[in-house]
C-alpha cells in the first residue's frame, strides 16, 4: 500500500526544498544555520502546507543531530518530560554528532505549564527546540519562551512554486510518472491548493485515484473543479478544512454581510471548533478591520472572550453569534493596522532613532546636566490640555503614520488632531 502523494514527495534535502527563500536561500539565515550546523532554537509560524514540519527533519538530517517530536495535541507534560530526559542523555553521550533536536508541532496548543517544562532546557543549551505552529505565536506562546526562540515567518507557495512541485510529482514520483498525464490548464489547481503543497499533492492523488488505470489522467480547471465537488472535504478542526472557513468566516465579517458570518460560525461550532480560538480571532478582527471607527467593537469582542470562560459550550454560542453579527454590521477601518505596520516598516529601514533629550528622564543629576528632560513642555500645564513640541526623532519629524479611513468617528478625530497641530 502506497502512502499519501505529500509523504513520498517529502524533501529530504535542503536543495530539493520548495519555497521560503527568504528563509533558506543563498546566505538567508536558516540556510545559514543549516550551512554551520550551529542551530538555534525558533519557531515556525505559516498556514499550513509550508513545509515547516519538512524543514525541521531536513535540518536534523543535515546536522545529524538526534530529533524527538511531540505532537501537541496528544503529549502533555509527562511526555515533555520524558523526552527531555532523552535529549539530556543525548547531550551528555560521546556518540552524539550534534545537540539534540525537539520539534513541536502545534506548539501554539501547549499551555502554559507545558511550555513552561520546556524552559530550562532551552535555555541550558539540552536541547534546540524547532516549534511549529499556524497561530500567531505573540499570542500563543509565552513570553519567556519567546524570548529563547526567534520566530521566523513561512508564506504560503506562490504559483511558479507550485508549478515547480507539480512537474516535480509528475516526473519523480513512481505512481505518477507511469500514468499518461495531460496538463490542459492549472489555474483550478493551484487556486484550490491555495499555496498549500500539501493540499495540491493530495488533489493530484485524488485525480489519480479517480482516473482509470489505462485512461488519460488530464489536469484541467472543469476535471479539479467537477473531482473536488464529488468529494468534499469533511470539516476537521484539525485538517485542512479548518483554515478555509475560518478564512471565509473572517472575511464575511470583514466584508459587512451578517448572515454569511453567522452561516460560517455555524460551520466553526458544528464541526468543534475551540471557541475561544473563535473568540480571538473577533477579537483580532475587531481592532485590525473595525478599529477606530467604532472602538466599542473592541470591548465587545473582550467581553465576549470573557463570558465565554464564564458561561462555558453550548451556551457560549449565543455570545460569540451576537458578536459576529454586531461586528459585521458595524462600520469598517483599518487606519490603526495600517498605521503600526507603517511605523514598524520605517522602524526597520530606519533603525534605533535616539530619543530627542527632551522627552528622556533625568532621575540623576548627570542625567540632568547632560540635558535630559531640558526645556520639555508639561501638557496639562496648557490650555486645553496641549501644547505643540517635537516627539518624534530629530531625522524623521513630519513623518506620518495614522490616515483616518472615511467614517464619522474617526473624521471627526481627525479634525481635532489637525486643528491642533496646524495652528499657529
Amino acid at each position: 500500500m502506497y502512502a499519501p502523494l505529500a509523504e513520498r514527495l517529502r524533501p529530504k534535502t535542503i536543495e530539493d526544498y520548495i519555497g521560503q527563500s527568504h528563509l533558506v536561500g543563498d546566505d538567508c539565515i536558516l540556510r545559514r544555520m543549516i550551512d554551520s550546523g550551529n542551530v538555534s532554537s525558533f519557531i515556525l509560524w505559516g498556514p499550513p502546507g509550508v513545509g515547516k514540519t519538512t524543514l525541521a527533519r531536513i535540518i536534523a538530517n543535515t546536522t545529524k543531530s538526534p530529533f524527538y517530536t511531540l505532537s501537541a495535541v496528544h503529549a502533555g507534560v509527562k511526555e515533555v518530560r520524558e523526552v527531555l530526559e532523552h535529549c539530556k542523555a543525548d547531550a551528555r553521550s560521546m556518540f552524539s554528532s550534534g545537540r539534540p533536536i525537539l520539534f513541536i508541532d502545534e506548539i501554539h496548543r501547549f499551555n502554559k505549564s507545558q511550555q513552561d517544562s520546556l524552559l530550562g532546557a532551552v535555555e541550558s543549551g539540552i536541547v534546540t527546540l524547532i516549534g511549529a505552529t499556524t497561530e500567531n505565536p505573540s499570542f500563543e506562546v509565552i513570553r519567556p519562551l519567546l524570548s529563547r526562540a526567534q520566530v521566523y515567518v513561512l508564506k504560503p507557495l506562490e504559483t511558479n512554486e507550485l508549478q515547480i512541485l507539480l512537474d516535480r510529482a509528475i516526473s519523480t514520483d513512481e505512481i505518477l510518472k507511469k500514468r499518461n498525464i495531460k496538463i490542459v490548464s492549472t489555474s483550478a489547481l493551484f487556486r484550490f491548493s491555495g499555496g498549500d503543497a500539501r493540499k495540491l499533492l493530495n488533489i493530484l492523488d485524488l485525480l489519480e485515484q479517480s482516473t482509470g488505470i489505462n485512461e488519460e489522467m488530464i489536469i484541467d480547471d472543469e476535471l479539479v473543479t467537477k473531482r473536488l465537488q464529488e468529494n468534499p472535504s469533511a470539516f476537521d478542526k484539525n485538517g485542512e478544512m479548518h483554515y478555509d472557513i475560518i478564512s471565509a468566516f473572517i472575511k464575511s465579517v470583514r466584508g459587512s454581510d451578517p448572515d454569511a458570518a453567522i452561516y460560517w460560525l455555524a460551520r466553526l461550532v458544528a464541526g468543534g471548533e475551540d471557541p475561544e480560538f473563535i473568540a480571538r480571532r473577533l477579537a483580532i478582527l475587531a481592532a485590525e478591520d473595525i478599529g477606530l471607527a467604532n472602538p466599542n467593537a473592541l470591548l465587545l469582542a473582550n467581553a465576549t472572550f470573557d463570558i465565554l470562560k464564564k458561561i462555558g459550550w453550548p451556551e457560549g454560542r449565543i455570545p460569540l453569534a451576537e458578536c459576529t453579527i454586531y461586528l459585521a454590521t458595524s462600520p469598517k477601518s483599518n487606519s490603526a493596522y495600517n498605521a503600526i505596520n507603517s511605523a514598524l516598516e520605517l522602524v526597520n529601514s530606519t533603525g534605533n532613532q535616539p530619543v530627542p533629550l527632551h522627552l528622556r528622564n533625568a532621575p540623576t543629576k548627570l542625567m540632568e546636566d547632560l540635558g535630559y528632560a531640558k526645556d520639555y513642555k508639561y501638557a496639562h500645564s496648557y490650555p486645553g490640555n496641549f501644547v505643540k513640541q517635537q516627539f518624534m526623532p530629530d531625522s524623521l519629524q513630519g513623518a506620518k503614520f495614522w490616515t483616518p479611513c472615511d467614517n464619522a468617528s474617526e473624521a471627526k478625530m481627525y479634525e481635532l488632531h489637525s486643528k491642533r497641530w496646524n495652528q499657529d
